[in-house]
Order: C-alpha cells, then sequence, then structure tokens
C-alpha cells in the first residue's frame, strides 16, 4: 500500500492532503520546515515505512521507520502542530489555518480503518513530497 502526502508549506505550519490511490483520506497538519531540527521542524519529504502503533496517550496510530536524523516520528490527531506536536504528522477533517485543523482522531479513525488491514497483506509506506506548482 503506498500512501502520498501533498505538502503545502506556511510559516507557521504545513498542511497537506493525505491521499490513497489519488482519493483523499483526509488532511494533514505539521510544523513548519526549519531544516528537520527536533521539536521544531516538520520531517523531510521522502518515502517511509509505515508500522502499527498503540500507547495509552494516542490509541491506535501509525509510526514512521528510518527518518533521517529524527525518531518516534507518528501518524496521530491533533488539531494544533505548534501546541501539541513535536514533529509528528496529525490528521484533521478539516484545515482551519497554517498547521491547524478540525476532528483530528475522527480523521485518524478513518486512516486506521484503511491502513491497518493491510499490515496483515503487505508493507505500508508513505511518500512525502510538496505541491508541484506550474
Amino acid at each position: 500500500m503506498e500512501l502520498n502526502l501533498i505538502r503545502s508549506y506556511f510559516p507557521n505550519g504545513t498542511n497537506s492532503d493525505l491521499l490513497l490511490n489519488g482519493q483523499r483520506v483526509c488532511w494533514t497538519i505539521e510544523l513548519p520546515w526549519k531544516n528537520n531540527q527536533h521539536e521544531i521542524s516538520c520531517i523531510p519529504e521522502g518515502r517511509y515505512e509505515l508500522n502499527r502503533r498503540y500507547t495509552q496517550k494516542f490509541g491506535h496510530h501509525l509510526i514512521l521507520l528510518n527518518v533521517p536524523d529524527r525518531s518516534m516520528i507518528c501518524i496521530h490527531a491533533a488539531n494544533n502542530a505548534l501546541k501539541e506536536i513535536k514533529g509528528c504528522i496529525c490528521t484533521v477533517s478539516k484545515i482551519t489555518g497554517e498547521g491547524t485543523g478540525d476532528y483530528a482522531r475522527s480523521a485518524l479513525v478513518k486512516v486506521i480503518s484503511l491502513v491497518y488491514p493491510a499490515f496483515d497483506k503487505e508493507k505500508v509506506f508513505l511518500t512525502i513530497q510538496s505541491v508541484k506548482h506550474e
């Protein structure tokens, strides 16, 4: 399974479309790009393998493997990148501003329902790239 994250960068956050087979699953929010600095930047564009993860804090969510110079980068629910996250990718159902959104938990449930069954059959990857302007 291959998911695509198509980013738009802004000074106060990064907003993206999360796509499966060219169809939007949800939107995501992240920290702004600050050269991959720990806890203040989103991660570099690239292709990452995903795996299942569960914690008391976030419940069922996803973790990205082999992120350059970073660890514990996950996909989980949050509504405000600057206030709630330290480098992760967070699902939202609606974008409300730069790095902000609403209905994060319902967006994560949708992602999990699509992705978790695939782990029993195949590897799951996320390719992150920026919007291509012509």
